[in-house]
Protein backbone atom coordinates (compact mmCIF):
# COMPACT_ATOMS: atom_id res chain seq x y z
CA UNK A 1 0.00 0.00 0.00
CA UNK A 2 1.32 3.36 -0.76
CA UNK A 3 2.00 5.46 2.18
CA UNK A 4 -0.40 8.20 1.42
CA UNK A 5 -3.95 7.51 0.01
CA UNK A 6 -5.42 9.03 -3.01
CA UNK A 7 -8.65 11.29 -2.17
CA UNK A 8 -12.07 10.84 -4.38
CA UNK A 9 -14.41 13.63 -2.33
CA UNK A 10 -17.70 13.61 -4.13
CA UNK A 11 -19.99 16.74 -3.63
CA UNK A 12 -23.75 16.93 -4.99
CA UNK A 13 -25.29 20.52 -4.62
CA UNK A 14 -28.54 21.21 -2.60
CA UNK A 15 -28.89 17.10 -1.47
CA UNK A 16 -30.47 16.64 1.92
CA UNK A 17 -29.53 14.54 4.22
CA UNK A 18 -32.75 12.33 4.28
CA UNK A 19 -32.07 11.28 0.93
CA UNK A 20 -30.53 8.20 0.50
CA UNK A 21 -32.49 4.61 0.49
CA UNK A 22 -30.37 3.17 3.39
CA UNK A 23 -31.22 5.47 6.08
CA UNK A 24 -34.65 5.50 6.21
CA UNK A 25 -35.99 6.24 2.89
CA UNK A 26 -38.24 4.00 1.44
CA UNK A 27 -39.14 6.76 -2.14
CA UNK A 28 -35.62 7.04 -3.23
CA UNK A 29 -33.28 3.88 -4.52
CA UNK A 30 -29.89 4.75 -3.97
CA UNK A 31 -28.31 1.06 -4.67
CA UNK A 32 -25.20 2.76 -5.01
CA UNK A 33 -25.32 4.82 -1.98
CA UNK A 34 -27.03 2.24 0.13
CA UNK A 35 -23.92 0.04 -1.01
CA UNK A 36 -21.27 2.35 -0.09
CA UNK A 37 -22.62 2.61 3.41
CA UNK A 38 -21.92 -0.84 4.08
CA UNK A 39 -17.83 -0.23 3.74
CA UNK A 40 -18.05 3.55 5.12
CA UNK A 41 -18.78 4.98 8.29
CA UNK A 42 -21.95 7.36 7.75
CA UNK A 43 -22.21 10.54 10.03
CA UNK A 44 -25.69 10.81 10.57
CA UNK A 45 -25.92 14.43 12.06
CA UNK A 46 -23.76 15.97 9.45
CA UNK A 47 -23.82 19.57 9.57
CA UNK A 48 -22.73 22.40 6.65
CA UNK A 49 -21.06 25.40 8.03
CA UNK A 50 -23.78 28.12 6.25
CA UNK A 51 -27.30 26.97 3.48
CA UNK A 52 -25.88 28.71 1.06
CA UNK A 53 -23.18 27.71 -1.86
CA UNK A 54 -20.04 29.73 -1.39
CA UNK A 55 -19.49 30.40 1.82
CA UNK A 56 -20.37 26.01 2.85
CA UNK A 57 -17.90 25.02 -0.07
CA UNK A 58 -15.24 27.78 1.31
CA UNK A 59 -15.33 26.45 4.51
CA UNK A 60 -15.57 22.67 4.09
CA UNK A 61 -12.60 23.11 1.87
CA UNK A 62 -10.18 25.13 4.05
CA UNK A 63 -11.44 23.77 7.49
CA UNK A 64 -12.57 27.39 8.49
CA UNK A 65 -15.60 29.02 9.48
CA UNK A 66 -17.23 31.15 6.48
CA UNK A 67 -16.60 34.29 8.40
CA UNK A 68 -12.96 33.24 9.42
CA UNK A 69 -12.39 33.12 6.01
CA UNK A 70 -13.89 36.08 5.12
CA UNK A 71 -16.33 34.37 2.50
CA UNK A 72 -19.80 34.93 3.62
CA UNK A 73 -21.72 34.82 0.85
CA UNK A 74 -22.67 34.05 -3.07
CA UNK A 75 -22.14 36.57 -5.89
CA UNK A 76 -18.25 37.56 -4.43
CA UNK A 77 -15.91 38.86 -7.31
CA UNK A 78 -12.95 36.42 -6.34
CA UNK A 79 -11.94 34.75 -3.56
CA UNK A 80 -9.48 35.81 -1.30
CA UNK A 81 -6.02 35.50 -2.70
CA UNK A 82 -4.37 36.08 0.81
CA UNK A 83 -5.97 32.61 2.07
CA UNK A 84 -4.87 30.41 -1.52
CA UNK A 85 -2.56 28.62 0.66
CA UNK A 86 -5.19 27.44 3.14
CA UNK A 87 -7.42 25.63 0.40
CA UNK A 88 -7.13 22.26 0.84
CA UNK A 89 -6.15 20.86 -3.09
CA UNK A 90 -3.42 23.54 -2.94
CA UNK A 91 -1.99 22.14 0.44
CA UNK A 92 -1.96 18.98 -1.08
CA UNK A 93 -0.59 20.10 -4.33
CA UNK A 94 2.48 21.39 -2.16
CA UNK A 95 2.70 18.02 -0.56
CA UNK A 96 3.11 16.26 -3.84
CA UNK A 97 -0.39 15.32 -5.21
CA UNK A 98 -1.98 15.69 -8.24
CA UNK A 99 -5.54 17.83 -8.11
CA UNK A 100 -8.41 17.89 -9.56
CA UNK A 101 -11.72 19.23 -10.05
CA UNK A 102 -14.75 18.71 -12.55
CA UNK A 103 -18.25 20.57 -12.52
CA UNK A 104 -18.91 23.06 -10.13
CA UNK A 105 -16.44 25.01 -7.78
CA UNK A 106 -18.03 28.52 -6.71
CA UNK A 107 -15.63 29.86 -4.62
CA UNK A 108 -16.71 33.06 -6.12
CA UNK A 109 -19.56 34.35 -8.02
CA UNK A 110 -20.14 32.55 -11.41
CA UNK A 111 -23.04 34.35 -13.17
CA UNK A 112 -21.62 34.66 -16.50
CA UNK A 113 -18.98 32.83 -17.26
CA UNK A 114 -16.01 30.85 -15.48
CA UNK A 115 -15.55 32.31 -12.08
CA UNK A 116 -12.40 33.80 -11.25
CA UNK A 117 -9.56 31.43 -9.54
CA UNK A 118 -7.06 32.31 -6.87
CA UNK A 119 -4.05 29.27 -6.57
CA UNK A 120 -6.30 26.41 -5.73
CA UNK A 121 -3.92 23.89 -6.57
CA UNK A 122 -6.61 22.32 -9.04
CA UNK A 123 -4.10 20.97 -11.91
CA UNK A 124 -6.76 19.56 -13.86
CA UNK A 125 -10.35 21.58 -14.08
CA UNK A 126 -12.98 20.50 -15.90
CA UNK A 127 -15.49 23.57 -15.20
CA UNK A 128 -19.38 23.69 -15.14
CA UNK A 129 -20.79 25.74 -12.36
CA UNK A 130 -24.45 24.40 -13.82
CA UNK A 131 -25.81 23.28 -16.77
CA UNK A 132 -27.02 26.68 -18.38
CA UNK A 133 -25.00 29.39 -20.29
CA UNK A 134 -23.70 27.29 -23.05
CA UNK A 135 -21.62 30.18 -24.37
CA UNK A 136 -20.15 31.59 -21.39
CA UNK A 137 -16.56 31.63 -21.55
CA UNK A 138 -15.08 28.48 -19.85
CA UNK A 139 -17.52 25.85 -19.77
CA UNK A 140 -16.14 22.84 -20.35
CA UNK A 141 -19.16 20.82 -20.16
CA UNK A 142 -20.79 22.53 -22.97
CA UNK A 143 -17.83 22.14 -25.17
CA UNK A 144 -17.70 18.59 -24.24
CA UNK A 145 -21.35 18.13 -25.78
CA UNK A 146 -20.17 19.93 -29.31
CA UNK A 147 -17.56 17.27 -29.27
CA UNK A 148 -20.77 14.47 -28.60
CA UNK A 149 -22.28 15.81 -31.84
CA UNK A 150 -25.27 17.74 -29.97
CA UNK A 151 -26.28 21.36 -30.21
CA UNK A 152 -25.63 22.94 -26.34
CA UNK A 153 -28.02 25.43 -27.08
CA UNK A 154 -30.61 23.29 -27.52
CA UNK A 155 -30.47 21.24 -25.12
CA UNK A 156 -28.93 23.99 -22.08
CA UNK A 157 -30.68 27.73 -23.42
CA UNK A 158 -33.89 27.07 -21.03
CA UNK A 159 -31.43 27.53 -18.16
CA UNK A 160 -29.60 30.97 -19.56
CA UNK A 161 -31.55 33.36 -17.57
CA UNK A 162 -28.71 34.87 -14.59
CA UNK A 163 -31.56 36.92 -13.30
CA UNK A 164 -33.41 34.71 -12.21
CA UNK A 165 -31.29 33.53 -9.34
CA UNK A 166 -32.72 36.84 -7.44
CA UNK A 167 -35.97 35.91 -8.47
CA UNK A 168 -35.90 32.52 -6.84
CA UNK A 169 -38.56 30.26 -6.68
CA UNK A 170 -40.61 32.90 -8.75
CA UNK A 171 -39.37 31.61 -12.40
CA UNK A 172 -39.57 28.12 -13.52
CA UNK A 173 -35.82 28.48 -14.90
CA UNK A 174 -34.52 28.09 -11.27
CA UNK A 175 -37.01 26.92 -9.06
CA UNK A 176 -39.67 24.91 -10.89
CA UNK A 177 -40.42 21.27 -11.86
CA UNK A 178 -39.79 20.53 -15.63
CA UNK A 179 -41.36 17.50 -15.89
CA UNK A 180 -40.32 14.87 -18.87
CA UNK A 181 -42.28 12.89 -20.76
CA UNK A 182 -41.01 9.70 -23.04
CA UNK A 183 -41.85 12.06 -25.86
CA UNK A 184 -40.02 15.29 -24.64
CA UNK A 185 -37.13 14.99 -21.84
CA UNK A 186 -34.99 17.31 -20.45
CA UNK A 187 -31.34 16.48 -21.04
CA UNK A 188 -31.18 12.84 -21.39
CA UNK A 189 -28.56 10.79 -19.35
CA UNK A 190 -26.03 10.21 -21.75
CA UNK A 191 -25.76 13.95 -22.66
CA UNK A 192 -26.16 15.03 -19.06
CA UNK A 193 -23.63 16.91 -16.77
CA UNK A 194 -23.70 14.25 -13.85
CA UNK A 195 -22.36 11.72 -17.05
CA UNK A 196 -20.51 14.55 -18.06
CA UNK A 197 -18.48 14.66 -14.54
CA UNK A 198 -18.35 11.18 -14.38
CA UNK A 199 -16.58 10.83 -17.77
CA UNK A 200 -14.14 13.62 -16.67
CA UNK A 201 -13.38 11.77 -13.58
CA UNK A 202 -12.55 8.54 -14.86
CA UNK A 203 -10.42 10.43 -17.41
CA UNK A 204 -8.59 11.77 -14.09
CA UNK A 205 -8.12 8.86 -12.49
CA UNK A 206 -6.55 7.52 -15.58
CA UNK A 207 -4.77 10.05 -16.23
CA UNK A 208 -0.69 9.29 -16.40
CA UNK A 209 1.09 10.71 -13.09
CA UNK A 210 4.41 10.07 -11.31
CA UNK A 211 4.72 6.81 -10.55
CA UNK A 212 3.16 6.13 -6.85
CA UNK A 213 2.40 10.13 -7.08
CA UNK A 214 -1.38 10.33 -4.99
CA UNK A 215 -4.03 12.08 -6.33
CA UNK A 216 -7.00 13.99 -5.18
CA UNK A 217 -10.08 14.48 -7.30
CA UNK A 218 -12.76 17.00 -6.42
CA UNK A 219 -16.25 15.77 -8.20
CA UNK A 220 -18.91 18.75 -7.97
CA UNK A 221 -22.06 17.69 -10.16
CA UNK A 222 -24.98 20.25 -9.77
CA UNK A 223 -27.57 17.95 -9.17
CA UNK A 224 -30.09 17.88 -7.37
CA UNK A 225 -30.05 21.62 -7.41
CA UNK A 226 -33.00 23.27 -8.82
CA UNK A 227 -34.53 23.75 -11.22
CA UNK A 228 -36.17 20.15 -10.92
CA UNK A 229 -35.23 18.65 -14.21
CA UNK A 230 -34.67 15.26 -14.01
CA UNK A 231 -34.18 12.72 -17.32
CA UNK A 232 -37.55 11.05 -18.33
CA UNK A 233 -35.54 7.78 -17.33
CA UNK A 234 -34.73 8.52 -13.51
CA UNK A 235 -38.56 10.45 -13.38
CA UNK A 236 -40.68 8.00 -14.92
CA UNK A 237 -40.00 5.39 -11.89
CA UNK A 238 -42.14 7.75 -9.54
CA UNK A 239 -45.51 7.92 -8.87
CA UNK A 240 -46.34 11.41 -7.92
CA UNK A 241 -49.56 10.41 -5.91
CA UNK A 242 -47.29 8.16 -4.03
CA UNK A 243 -44.78 10.38 -2.96
CA UNK A 244 -44.61 10.93 1.03
CA UNK A 245 -44.43 14.94 0.54
CA UNK A 246 -43.20 17.84 2.70
CA UNK A 247 -43.04 18.28 6.41
CA UNK A 248 -45.93 20.45 6.83
CA UNK A 249 -48.13 21.52 9.65
CA UNK A 250 -51.03 24.09 9.55
CA UNK A 251 -49.29 26.03 11.98
CA UNK A 252 -46.00 26.68 9.57
CA UNK A 253 -47.38 29.22 7.44
CA UNK A 254 -47.99 31.42 9.64
CA UNK A 255 -44.65 31.13 11.69
CA UNK A 256 -42.69 31.66 8.17
CA UNK A 257 -45.02 34.17 7.21
CA UNK A 258 -43.65 36.34 10.87
CA UNK A 259 -39.86 35.49 9.79
CA UNK A 260 -40.68 37.11 5.98
CA UNK A 261 -42.46 40.28 7.73
CA UNK A 262 -39.59 40.40 9.47
CA UNK A 263 -37.54 40.22 6.49
CA UNK A 264 -35.51 37.52 7.32
CA UNK A 265 -34.41 36.39 3.65
CA UNK A 266 -35.31 33.21 1.50
CA UNK A 267 -35.56 32.61 -2.26
CA UNK A 268 -39.08 32.00 -1.47
CA UNK A 269 -42.35 33.11 0.30
CA UNK A 270 -44.34 30.72 2.17
CA UNK A 271 -47.34 29.31 0.81
CA UNK A 272 -48.99 25.45 1.41
CA UNK A 273 -47.17 22.41 -0.17
CA UNK A 274 -50.18 21.99 -2.17
CA UNK A 275 -49.40 25.06 -4.14
CA UNK A 276 -45.84 23.84 -4.96
CA UNK A 277 -47.18 20.78 -5.94
CA UNK A 278 -44.81 19.47 -3.29
CA UNK A 279 -45.26 15.25 -4.11
CA UNK A 280 -44.46 16.42 -7.76
CA UNK A 281 -41.00 18.47 -6.36
CA UNK A 282 -40.65 15.68 -4.34
CA UNK A 283 -40.59 12.88 -6.92
CA UNK A 284 -38.48 15.02 -9.64
CA UNK A 285 -36.04 15.75 -7.01
CA UNK A 286 -35.40 11.82 -5.80
CA UNK A 287 -35.18 11.47 -9.62
CA UNK A 288 -32.26 13.91 -9.80
CA UNK A 289 -30.64 12.40 -7.07
CA UNK A 290 -31.29 8.78 -8.56
CA UNK A 291 -29.02 9.75 -11.51
CA UNK A 292 -26.38 11.02 -8.88
CA UNK A 293 -26.95 7.95 -7.53
CA UNK A 294 -25.64 5.78 -10.91
CA UNK A 295 -22.88 8.22 -12.21
CA UNK A 296 -21.58 8.09 -8.38
CA UNK A 297 -21.54 4.23 -8.83
CA UNK A 298 -19.92 4.33 -12.22
CA UNK A 299 -16.31 5.98 -10.45
CA UNK A 300 -16.63 3.53 -7.73
CA UNK A 301 -16.58 1.08 -10.25
CA UNK A 302 -13.45 2.29 -12.31
CA UNK A 303 -11.68 2.41 -8.83
CA UNK A 304 -12.16 -1.39 -8.90
CA UNK A 305 -11.66 -2.06 -11.86
CA UNK A 306 -8.12 0.22 -11.74
CA UNK A 307 -7.19 -1.68 -8.03
CA UNK A 308 -6.97 1.92 -6.71
CA UNK A 309 -10.20 1.62 -4.61
CA UNK A 310 -8.42 -0.09 -1.39
CA UNK A 311 -5.98 2.61 -1.10
CA UNK A 312 -8.43 5.73 -1.63
CA UNK A 313 -10.27 7.71 0.59
CA UNK A 314 -13.81 8.59 -0.48
CA UNK A 315 -16.25 10.96 0.37
CA UNK A 316 -19.54 11.28 -0.03
CA UNK A 317 -21.36 14.45 0.70
CA UNK A 318 -23.36 17.76 -0.30
CA UNK A 319 -22.81 21.37 0.43
CA UNK A 320 -26.37 21.93 2.28
CA UNK A 321 -29.87 20.73 1.38
CA UNK A 322 -33.29 21.72 0.15
CA UNK A 323 -36.58 23.02 1.71
CA UNK A 324 -38.44 20.74 -0.37
CA UNK A 325 -41.57 22.60 0.69
CA UNK A 326 -41.17 21.74 3.92
CA UNK A 327 -42.95 24.26 6.29
CA UNK A 328 -44.02 25.89 3.03
CA UNK A 329 -40.84 26.87 1.63
CA UNK A 330 -38.87 25.85 -1.25
CA UNK A 331 -35.42 26.76 -2.42
CA UNK A 332 -32.63 28.33 0.33
CA UNK A 333 -31.87 31.29 2.36
CA UNK A 334 -31.65 32.21 5.93
CA UNK A 335 -33.45 29.29 7.73
CA UNK A 336 -31.75 26.66 9.39
CA UNK A 337 -34.22 23.64 9.41
CA UNK A 338 -32.76 19.95 9.36
CA UNK A 339 -33.09 20.01 5.40
CA UNK A 340 -31.52 22.31 4.98
CA UNK A 341 -28.75 22.09 7.06
CA UNK A 342 -28.32 18.98 7.23
CA UNK A 343 -26.33 17.01 4.79
CA UNK A 344 -25.43 13.39 3.99
CA UNK A 345 -21.72 12.29 4.48
CA UNK A 346 -20.05 9.00 3.77
CA UNK A 347 -16.31 8.37 4.47
CA UNK A 348 -14.54 5.18 3.15
CA UNK A 349 -10.72 3.83 3.96
CA UNK A 350 -11.01 0.26 3.41
CA UNK A 351 -7.25 -0.03 4.76
CA UNK A 352 -7.65 2.46 7.76
CA UNK A 353 -11.52 2.83 8.79
CA UNK A 354 -14.83 0.79 9.70
CA UNK A 355 -16.86 -0.48 7.33
CA UNK A 356 -20.92 -0.94 7.80
CA UNK A 357 -20.75 1.99 10.64
CA UNK A 358 -23.89 4.85 11.28
CA UNK A 359 -22.34 7.27 13.41
CA UNK A 360 -24.72 9.27 15.54
CA UNK A 361 -21.75 12.49 16.10
CA UNK A 362 -22.83 15.15 15.76
CA UNK A 363 -20.17 16.76 12.44
CA UNK A 364 -19.36 19.99 11.00
CA UNK A 365 -18.31 19.88 7.60
CA UNK A 366 -14.95 22.11 8.53
CA UNK A 367 -14.27 18.75 10.07
CA UNK A 368 -13.36 16.78 6.34
CA UNK A 369 -10.17 18.95 6.00
CA UNK A 370 -8.18 17.98 8.92
CA UNK A 371 -9.63 14.70 8.07
CA UNK A 372 -7.59 14.40 4.97
CA UNK A 373 -4.57 16.27 6.20
CA UNK A 374 -4.34 13.16 8.79
CA UNK A 375 -5.30 10.57 6.59
CA UNK A 376 -2.23 12.14 4.19
CA UNK A 377 0.00 12.38 7.19
CA UNK A 378 0.15 15.93 7.14
CA UNK A 379 0.21 18.39 10.01
CA UNK A 380 -2.77 20.20 10.57
CA UNK A 381 -2.32 24.11 10.54
CA UNK A 382 -2.70 26.17 13.54
CA UNK A 383 -6.01 27.65 11.57
CA UNK A 384 -7.92 24.70 10.89
CA UNK A 385 -10.75 25.06 13.10
CA UNK A 386 -12.41 21.66 12.03
CA UNK A 387 -11.83 18.41 14.01
CA UNK A 388 -10.46 15.73 12.56
CA UNK A 389 -12.20 12.75 12.13
CA UNK A 390 -9.95 10.27 12.55
CA UNK A 391 -10.95 8.70 15.72
CA UNK A 392 -14.47 7.94 15.15
CA UNK A 393 -13.49 6.58 11.96
CA UNK A 394 -11.19 4.07 12.87
CA UNK A 395 -13.58 3.13 16.28
CA UNK A 396 -10.71 4.42 18.85
CA UNK A 397 -13.32 7.08 20.30
CA UNK A 398 -17.17 7.20 20.13
CA UNK A 399 -16.99 11.14 20.69
CA UNK A 400 -16.80 14.24 18.53
CA UNK A 401 -18.56 17.68 19.24
CA UNK A 402 -20.74 18.48 21.82
CA UNK A 403 -22.50 20.84 19.49
CA UNK A 404 -22.62 22.30 16.00
CA UNK A 405 -23.06 25.76 14.47
CA UNK A 406 -23.92 27.09 11.05
CA UNK A 407 -24.26 30.63 10.00
CA UNK A 408 -25.90 33.18 7.48
CA UNK A 409 -24.13 36.57 7.21
CA UNK A 410 -25.95 38.16 4.24
CA UNK A 411 -25.73 35.10 2.33
CA UNK A 412 -27.81 35.96 -0.89
CA UNK A 413 -28.06 38.88 -2.68
CA UNK A 414 -31.48 39.83 -1.16
CA UNK A 415 -32.99 43.13 0.88
CA UNK A 416 -32.63 42.69 4.23
CA UNK A 417 -29.33 41.00 4.37
CA UNK A 418 -30.49 38.99 7.51
CA UNK A 419 -27.79 38.00 9.99
CA UNK A 420 -28.34 34.69 11.44
CA UNK A 421 -26.85 31.51 13.51
CA UNK A 422 -27.81 28.42 14.51
CA UNK A 423 -27.11 26.11 17.50
CA UNK A 424 -27.35 22.34 17.89
CA UNK A 425 -27.09 20.28 20.49
CA UNK A 426 -28.31 16.97 20.90
CA UNK A 427 -31.54 17.73 22.23
CA UNK A 428 -31.44 21.51 21.63
CA UNK A 429 -31.50 23.74 18.61
CA UNK A 430 -31.26 27.65 18.53
CA UNK A 431 -32.16 30.05 15.74
CA UNK A 432 -30.79 33.34 16.47
CA UNK A 433 -31.58 36.44 13.91
CA UNK A 434 -29.76 38.99 15.23
CA UNK A 435 -30.61 42.89 15.12
CA UNK A 436 -33.92 41.55 15.23
CA UNK A 437 -34.56 40.28 18.57
CA UNK A 438 -36.40 36.63 16.96
CA UNK A 439 -35.38 33.12 18.36
CA UNK A 440 -36.41 29.85 17.14
CA UNK A 441 -35.91 27.29 20.00
CA UNK A 442 -36.92 23.36 18.92
CA UNK A 443 -36.73 20.37 21.17
CA UNK A 444 -35.90 17.91 18.47
CA UNK A 445 -36.36 14.94 20.26
CA UNK A 446 -40.01 15.91 20.95
CA UNK A 447 -40.46 17.40 17.78
CA UNK A 448 -37.50 16.28 14.97
CA UNK A 449 -39.13 18.23 12.02
CA UNK A 450 -39.57 21.20 13.80
CA UNK A 451 -42.73 22.59 13.66
CA UNK A 452 -43.16 23.88 17.29
CA UNK A 453 -40.94 27.20 18.32
CA UNK A 454 -40.63 27.34 21.78
CA UNK A 455 -38.72 30.29 22.01
CA UNK A 456 -41.39 32.60 23.46
CA UNK A 457 -43.13 29.43 26.08
CA UNK A 458 -42.55 30.88 29.64
CA UNK A 459 -41.41 26.82 30.62
CA UNK A 460 -38.47 27.14 28.09
CA UNK A 461 -36.95 30.33 28.94
CA UNK A 462 -34.26 28.96 30.76
CA UNK A 463 -33.82 26.83 28.18
CA UNK A 464 -33.49 30.01 25.57
CA UNK A 465 -31.19 32.06 28.12
CA UNK A 466 -28.66 29.11 28.65
CA UNK A 467 -28.29 28.31 24.63
CA UNK A 468 -28.21 31.71 23.68
CA UNK A 469 -25.15 32.10 26.09
CA UNK A 470 -23.67 28.93 24.27
CA UNK A 471 -24.45 29.89 20.70
CA UNK A 472 -22.66 33.30 22.02
CA UNK A 473 -19.35 31.49 23.13
CA UNK A 474 -19.24 29.29 20.08
CA UNK A 475 -19.42 32.48 18.09
CA UNK A 476 -16.54 33.92 19.77
CA UNK A 477 -14.82 30.74 19.51
CA UNK A 478 -15.20 30.04 15.75
CA UNK A 479 -13.00 33.95 14.89
CA UNK A 480 -9.97 33.64 13.07
CA UNK A 481 -7.54 31.79 14.73
CA UNK A 482 -4.44 33.93 15.62
CA UNK A 483 -0.70 32.60 14.36
CA UNK A 484 0.91 30.53 16.64
CA UNK A 485 2.76 31.58 19.29
CA UNK A 486 6.59 30.70 19.59
CA UNK A 487 7.39 34.28 21.59
CA UNK A 488 6.54 35.50 25.25
CA UNK A 489 5.70 39.04 23.74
Amino acid sequence: MADRPNILWYCSDQQRFDTVGALNNPYVHTPRLDGFMKQSVTMDYAYCQSPICTPSRSSFLTGMYPSAVGVNGNGNESWPEQYAERLLPNMLTRAGYHCGLVGKLHLAGAANARENRVDDGYDYFQYSHAPKGPNDFGHDYAEWLRAQGADPEKLLGEYNKMDSYRQGAKVKSFGGVYEPTSEQDNVPPHLHQTHWCTEKSIEFIDKNRRQDQPWMLSVNPFDPHAAFDPPYEYYQRFDVDEMPGAHFEPSDLAHQQHLTDAGVDFQSKPQHPDEWDHKRVQAAYYAMIEQVDHEFGRILDHLDATGERDNTVIIFMSDHGEALCDHGLLLKGCRFFEGLVRVPLMISWPQKFQQDVVSDSLVELIDVVPTLLDAAGLAIPYWVQGQSLTGVLDGSTDSHRQAVRTEFFGAINYPDQTHATMYRNRQWKLVSYHGKNLFELYDLRADPWEHQDLSNDPLHQDTLRDLIRLSFDAAIAAAPPFASRNMPF
